[in-house]
């Protein structure tokens, strides 16, 4: 019983830190609705041309549909190494292998420069941190599309209220 017990309590604290995990470096892991995920694509005019970078990938959502229904070359950005596996599955049974990819690592630590869209579903707190990277890394010209959460120093070029999606321009939103 005793064996059973601390089996219980060590299970309830790793699902507390995993939980924690993700809240440190930017926000907890809440799926995107799918009718966000092709909101925020559509608002963003993601085309064969981009290349799409999102910033907590979480289970590869947003990088798998901006390949299969946008044509976009996208990498997806995860610290949580369960949703990391969760999103390389994802792309390997969507069949985006080769146009998306995901990968394990701290999206603080990344060069943004090649993206021409980035999508974020961070926290507020989150995105203020993440604008100067933005705005110094991006080129003019680059989206950024948010769900839910904005930023404050920020004016969208165009927002979808119903969904809470957001579209900035580098070099127009930031100016």
């Amino acid at each position: 019983m005793l064996i059973l017990s601390l089996i219980a309590f060590s299970s309830i604290i790793l699902f507390f830190i995993w939980i924690l995990w993700t809240e440190i470096f930017g926000a907890g892991w809440s799926p995107t609705p799918m009718e966000s995920v092709k909101a925020m694509l559509r608002l963003a005019n993601v085309n064969p041309n981009d290349v799409l970078y999102d910033l907590g990938a979480g289970d590869g959502r947003i990088i798998t549909t901006a390949v299969r229904d946008f044509g976009a070359k996208a990498v997806g950005y995860e610290i949580d190494p369960i949703r990391f596996l969760i999103s390389w599955l994802r792309i390997i049974f969507s069949g985006s292998l080769g146009k998306a990819t995901v990968r394990y690592r701290n999206f603080y630590k990344i060069d943004l420069s090649p993206a021409t869209v980035v999508t974020l579903f961070l926290r507020q707190h989150t995105n203020e941190k993440l604008r100067e990277k933005l705005e110094k890394e991006l080129a003019p010209g680059s989206r950024v599309v948010t769900y839910y959460w904005t930023f404050d120093k920020w004016k969208p070029v165009k927002v979808d209220r119903r969904l809470e999606v957001y579209l900035y321009i580098i070099g127009t939103s930031n100016l």
